[in-house]
């Protein structure tokens, strides 16, 4: 990743939002009515989805994509005003909290102010028409950066924003060029040194295909020298191989541990149970204590762990990104206490700076965490389909601390029980 990335990263939470959905008036006022909300759950980073303009040609849904933008450098009036976004980032600033916007810099709706002032930006089919290189990716057209006067009209854009925001999460970033990364990022400290920089990677088996068509399509390892941290796509493809049943949990767990070594000692990864491209998280997890167990696993992996607004209260539906489609905050459900709890665990020094290594039991479906930083051990103990089991573990016998509910936990002969509820212990 970036030499000036810290371990310290890990340490923090991301909530991310979609303003349109977040709330019934769909604006950056009723966002800010949450906040306080917000940062009492667990959060130290707001990520807010695409804040732009949405383009009205081949659009989806009623009101569109906000991956459609209509121009990078204006707001959605649906969304309220340049200065009502500004009252909101300095809410969230005045809660504690830094703010990071969606950039979507691969292409734009097909009536951008981009299509209609710069055309020359943007990439020609062989026909000689604009168009998208993805194909499904209906309701909009790429730009093309082998046109050198689009970066810099680009970076002046992110370097505007920059003045006003913390950070930048990136859309399918791996798909434009590392230089055009690593020039953004430098220029942008100009305004903003401690800017974050989030990139969504790909998953693998899209990424080759997209570099067999011949297209740009970077990896997570060079992705990471220009951001400080990217999704955690490359072992995505295991997770749902895994809930699927096709692969075992230890064949899972062995390509986390596997990233301990394929990236810099500074990597960062995002761990997400959903996202607003995926399922929700209880969706996949019907049963409360898999999803319980899941959440805890989720905050002690090595990296940032992401809530995806409406997950604290198990919403089971993914908010539609093209027509309005309202969280349902009344769900008779509540995990707050279980962010709450876990968001002390994610700030000990340990999670930043300790080596992580997991290790799983195919018969019982448990996952064992073991962080290492010189004297001092973190151990994580989750069952991952809701099972009961002893578990070894290299604990002296003795009566722990169950750090998420203050629980005992007693170790014998180096076996402690599990009663299907995750367990971290502090040695």
């Amino acid at each position: 990743m970036a030499k000036s990335t810290v371990n310290t990263l890990r340490n923090n939470v991301i909530y991310s939002i979609y303003v349109r959905n977040h709330s019934e008036e769909g604006t950056f006022k009723a966002v800010e009515k949450d906040l306080e909300r917000i940062r009492n759950l667990g959060v130290d980073i707001i990520w807010l989805l695409p804040i732009h303009p949405i383009g009205s040609q081949d659009r989806k849904g009623e009101l569109g994509s906000p991956y459609a933008n209509q121009n990078f450098r204006e707001i959605n009036p649906e969304l309220g005003t340049l200065e009502d976004f500004k009252s909101l980032v300095g809410e969230i600033h005045n809660n504690g909290m830094k703010c990071i916007i969606d950039v979507v810099y691969n292409h734009t709706s097909p009536d951008s102010w981009l299509v209609e002032n710069h055309p020359e930006y943007f990439y020609k089919t062989p026909e000689g028409k604009r168009g998208n290189r993805v194909g499904d990716w209906g309701d909009i057209v790429d730009l093309d950066y082998n046109n050198a006067e689009l970066w810099q009209y680009q970076i002046e854009t992110l370097k505007m924003w920059a003045e006003i925001v913390d950070g930048f999460r990136c859309d399918v970033a791996p798909l434009l060029p590392l230089d055009f990364w690593l020039r953004a990022r430098e220029e942008v400290a100009s305004v903003h040194p401690d800017c974050l920089w989030l990139s969504e990677s790909i998953e693998p088996d899209f990424l080759v295909h997209l570099r067999s068509r011949g297209m740009v399509s970077l990896s997570d390892a060079e992705i990471l020298q220009a951001f400080d941290v990217c999704y955690d796509y490359d072992i995505y493809p295991y997770f749902m191989g895994y809930l699927a049943g096709g692969i075992t949990p230890s064949y899972y767990v062995d390509k986390i541990n596997a990233q301990e070594y394929m990236y810099p000692h500074n990597y960062v990864k995002l761990r997400f149970l959903e996202n607003h491209d995926r399922a929700r998280a209880k969706e996949l997890f019907s049963d409360e204590k898999d999803l319980i167990n899941w959440t805890a696993f989720m905050y002690f992996q090595k990296g940032i762990p992401l809530i995806y607004a409406g997950q604290e209260f198990e919403n089971e539906n993914c908010p539609d990104l093209f027509n309005k489609n309202t969280i349902n905050w009344s769900t008779g459900k509540d995990l707050t206490w279980l962010f709450k709890a876990l968001y002390p665990i994610k700030k000990k020094d340990i999670l930043a700076h300790g080596t992580c290594h997991l290790r799983a039991t195919d018969t019982d479906d448990i996952i064992v965490g073991t962080y290492t930083w010189g004297e001092q051990k973190l151990v994580g103990v989750f069952s991952m389909k809701g099972k009961s089991a002893e578990v070894e573990t290299d604990l002296p016998d003795g009566v722990y601390l169950n750090l998420i509910d203050d629980s005992e936990v007693i170790v014998t002969q180096g076996k402690l029980h599990c009663k299907a509820e995750p367990i971290i212990i502090e040695l």
